[in-house]
């Protein structure tokens, strides 16, 4: 039986994020065009050509080097890898299943490359933006039939980060939503939902982390290499296994709540005060797995295996690290 052929993604500007989800499709088979929006000098889109798959080039060997895949299927790679200047971006984008829009991260760069994708792609096709700081509603105006339009907000380098955060706006079709998060899905990605709210998931959360480590070093807690050395072994090894909401629950939403308020009043700032959401968990009794509710609900589940497993991922991922050692046995 036939398979029904790859979607064709266009990635509309060629800068590092343009070029950072060519290598993704590529990569899993799809054919891809960047797209230069900007009309350039004679010469000056040739060597904007060039420079870009230079670059992916590059990308690919370090990744071959480093053993995700072998040397002689760069080539093919590469192949499906195509660049459109201006004078051909609306024919490229017109032949586009999806379009991303990476232009640099200027409100007017965006309404203008969303209002070129808009003319040009087909009424079927998915548009989204790959902003990391404009919210999908303050977007939306400036693209055609909005139903079709979401923000899918990509990790740095996004053919290494697995993540990507979706942000549908108040008009995106819920088809078109599942559309893309299967596609994400299919080429390896892992795809969550987000409401249209400043900072999506991770740059939220990191923003105030990295902020915190900067205090500290600032303070003088610590020194940048402790610091780090910190959140590699301990902050990000705990996270790699467990979210952050899955290990309140493992730990106890009480722990939690006494920890911030104590950190609040140790350090004086209101900052490390839990939300009303903790209080409330509090209140209900839904403190985890211990009391069999917390973000998460454990009833009817074997919270054993549950514990099992994640024990054997942190082993795992000690052993991984090369930190894994057999117990001392003689006396």
């Amino acid at each position: 039986m036939n398979q029904p052929p790859l979607e064709r993604i266009a990635a509309l500007g060629a800068g590092r994020m343009g070029r950072g989800i060519a290598i993704v499709f590529a990569y899993a088979g799809h054919p891809v065009t960047l797209v230069d929006l900007k009309t350039r000098a004679d010469g000056a889109a040739d060597a904007l050509r060039d420079a870009a798959m230079r670059d992916i080039a590059a990308q690919l060997d370090a990744l071959s080097a480093a053993g995700l895949f072998a040397t002689s299927e760069t080539p093919a790679i590469l192949r499906r890898i195509d660049f459109a200047p201006a004078a051909a971006a609306a024919e490229a984008m017109a032949r586009a299943d999806v379009l991303f829009e990476g232009v640099p991260e200027v409100l007017a760069a965006k309404h203008q490359a969303l209002a070129s994708a808009s003319r040009a792609a087909r009424p079927d096709a998915i548009i989204a933006s790959t902003t990391s700081t404009i919210l999908v509603d303050d977007l939306a105006g400036h693209v055609a039939r909005p139903e079709r339009f979401l923000n899918a907000h990509w990790l740095n380098p996004a053919y290494l980060i697995p993540l990507v955060e979706l942000s549908p706006g108040a008009g995106t079709d819920a088809a078109v939503l599942a559309r893309l998060k299967a596609l994400l899905e299919r080429i390896g990605k892992v795809p969550v939902v987000c409401a249209a709210a400043p900072g999506y998931i991770v740059p939220r959360i990191q923003a105030l982390a990295m902020n915190e480590a900067a205090r500290l070093v600032e303070a003088g807690v610590a020194s940048a290499e402790d610091i780090d050395k910190a959140t590699r072994y301990g902050f990000g090894f705990r996270f790699a296994v467990l979210g952050l909401l899955e290990f309140t629950d493992w730990g106890g939403g009480d722990i939690l709540y006494y920890a911030s308020r104590y950190l609040a009043g140790a350090l004086g700032d209101q900052r490390f005060a839990a939300p009303a959401i903790i209080d409330r968990n509090m209140q209900e009794g839904r403190i985890g797995l211990g009391s069999g509710r917390g973000f998460y609900d454990y009833q009817g589940i074997d919270v054993a295996a549950y514990r099992q497993q994640r024990i054997g991922e942190l082993v795992a991922l000690l052993r991984h690290l090369g930190l894994a050692r057999p117990p001392v046995t003689a006396d």
